[in-house]
């Protein structure tokens, strides 16, 4: 942390804002790739239908939805600059691993190259449309884990970088890069698989993810630990911050359960008890 002789704070937190929205926006590129490229580029391919595509995005749903149960506790365990980078860097490589599933389509059934895919017919276009969506199922998988991680390292991370009162600013902030994103990707996807092939859609999205990364590295400390934020900026995130967490309280181990579970229990006998007089 830096003294600044003019006593002005900074506006480092804004960066760091910054930053999450561009993650959020990336987040949902990724994810829309798929969609955007597989009626027109994957499904002539592969002898797609779109029972075999529904599979496929009802399995990214499922483990999306699955993964956000347990990525909040991750990033408390493991810190918001590491799990930020298990992340992104988890959901890029899922991106960009779906390029690959041509090939690894093509090896699996011992065929030639992507003409053999291509002009398949009978029962083969079946086998091959069974095979390569097992391959995309599976990184959908690694995608969806991934991706899991980014709203509440985000979170996490406006808790640490803003005050109580000026939280929701910046988490619509960087929650618009879900808009953001969901807007730019049907503008330069369809272009980049058109010109490109859909291979490169999958890599070059992908790979602002890990570019995205580099950056986390060198732009994220803590804000007590970071040279960009001084003294005037960082008294004025800490200004609320809490000397005694719940829950640690002496005597009152458990007390952060009590708080949720009494009350409750407490509205059910009041409601037996009106059951019971009626």
């Amino acid at each position: 942390m830096q003294n600044n002789p003019s006593n002005k704070m900074t506006n480092y937190r804004w960066v760091i804002c910054g930053m999450l929205f561009l993650a959020t926006t990336i987040n949902y590129m990724d994810r829309q790739v798929l969609s955007l490229t597989w009626k027109d580029f994957i499904a002539p391919e592969f002898h797609w239908t779109d029972a075999d595509y529904g599979r496929i995005a009802a399995i990214f749903s499922i483990v999306y939805a699955i993964g956000n149960l347990f990525s909040g506790r991750f990033m408390d365990w493991i810190g918001t600059k590491k799990g930020y980078l298990w992340a992104i860097g988890i959901w890029s490589l899922g991106a960009c691993m779906h390029a690959f599933c041509g090939t690894a389509t093509v090896a699996w059934l011992g065929l030639e190259g992507k003409e053999d895919l291509i002009n398949a017919v009978g029962t083969s276009t079946a086998v091959i449309a069974s095979v390569s969506t097992w391959f995309f199922i599976v990184c959908r998988i690694v995608l969806g884990l991934g991706e899991s991680g980014n709203f509440p390292c985000a979170i996490k991370v406006t808790a640490e970088f803003f005050p109580k009162k000026d939280r929701a600013f910046p988490t619509s902030i960087f929650n618009s890069g879900s808009t953001i994103g969901a807007l730019i990707a049907p503008v330069c996807i369809p272009l980049i698989a058109k010109y490109y092939g859909w291979e490169m859609a999958f890599i070059i999205i992908g790979a602002l993810g890990f570019i995205w990364l580099g950056l986390w590295v060198f732009i994220y400390k803590k804000p007590d630990e970071c040279k960009h934020v001084n003294k005037e900026e960082l008294a004025y995130i800490q200004q609320d911050e809490e000397t005694i967490e719940v829950g640690h309280l002496p005597g009152k181990v458990h007390y952060r359960w009590r708080v949720v579970v009494l009350p409750v229990l407490d509205a059910s006998l009041h409601q037996r008890r009106l059951w019971t007089e009626e």
